[in-house]
């Protein structure tokens, strides 16, 4: 395969999570044909030993075509890390492939981005491609992949044609909803996608992932999405800037090529709804969300 995607990998204080992850990325199909760039953000106070060991390990990564270290001498944040990391490499390369510390891979996620990438390059409404899907009960009864609305920061590939649309300021973002479009952005309600809006916007977060969601939503864009997850995140254990420890999202990564991309460019309904019934119940009854609420505490 000719014009592989870059892989940008988002490191930042978790030596063992970033190990992992970059074990998984070695054995994908594709691993020594690619390009990986690591983006090792600066330490902040406290973080200075943890940040070194995480520096020391990526400093001697092997098994692709080639890798480039890139070391921030001041600490920018999650955010602001990946918004100028991905912005980079689709002006130098019209595409990209974007990792975090804390993601799991299948052997065969790079080949499923470059393919839907290489499909899907000439097709403006498909903005985003996703390898992470929710454990869905009935997800058997699904194409191999399809199109849904919400983007997904857990593995993900995107063009500069559609990153180019990215909106970074929030207000304007707030300014084009209105009260149908809110339900709709928030899968009727079932998820807080409007809350985080607002929470970046009183400070409290620093989502760079809520707004891209938000830039695509406006745009009437559409993501790809595999109906067996290509990913698994393993941050949610306490050690993630916006996770907590919690299972609710753990999955069992395919092992097996996606072979089928869809022709109609359409949110598949079918596919909506499993997602909005998983969103809806995903934290379970009273006593679930009461064991839940210890474990992220104590």
């Amino acid at each position: 395969m000719q014009n592989l995607a870059p892989i940008a990998l988002f490191v930042y204080n978790r030596p063992e999570h970033t190990r992992r992850t970059i074990k998984f990325l070695q054995q994908n199909r594709l691993a020594e044909e690619s390009r990986l760039f690591i983006f090792s953000d600066a330490a902040r106070k406290g973080d200075e030993e943890k940040v070194k060991e995480v520096r020391e390990y990526i400093s001697s990564v092997e098994g692709f075509k080639s890798v480039e270290v890139v070391e921030r001498e001041r600490n920018a944040g999650l955010a602001n890390s990946i918004i100028e990391g991905v912005t980079r490499l689709t002006r130098e390369y019209d595409k990209v492939i974007v990792f975090e510390d804390d993601l799991l891979s299948s052997p065969y996620t790079l080949q499923y981005f470059n393919d839907a990438l290489n499909r899907y390059e000439s097709e403006d409404r498909v903005m985003h491609i996703c390898a992470y899907m929710y454990p869905l009960k009935n997800a058997g009864g699904l194409p191999e992949t399809f199109f849904y609305r919400a983007s997904g920061s857990w593995g993900w590939a995107t063009w500069k044609r559609s990153w180019q649309h990215f909106e970074s300021d929030i207000d304007k973002i707030i300014s084009r909803f209105d009260k149908q479009k809110i339900n709709d952005f928030s899968i009727d309600h079932s998820m807080n996608f409007w809350k985080q809006v607002h929470e970046f916007k009183n400070g409290k977060n620093n989502s760079w992932a809520i707004r891209w969601y938000a830039s695509i939503f406006l745009r009437n864009g559409l993501c790809l999405n595999p109906a067996s997850s290509l990913i698994d995140n393993i941050g949610h254990d306490g050690t993630g800037v916006h996770s907590g420890k919690n299972d609710m999202y753990s999955v069992a990564i395919s092992q097996n090529p996606v072979s089928y991309f869809p022709d109609k460019i359409a949110e598949n309904q079918v596919a909506y709804l499993q997602i909005r019934d998983f969103l809806k119940h995903r934290k379970g009854n009273l006593w679930q969300r009461l064991v839940r609420f210890a474990k992220e505490k104590f």
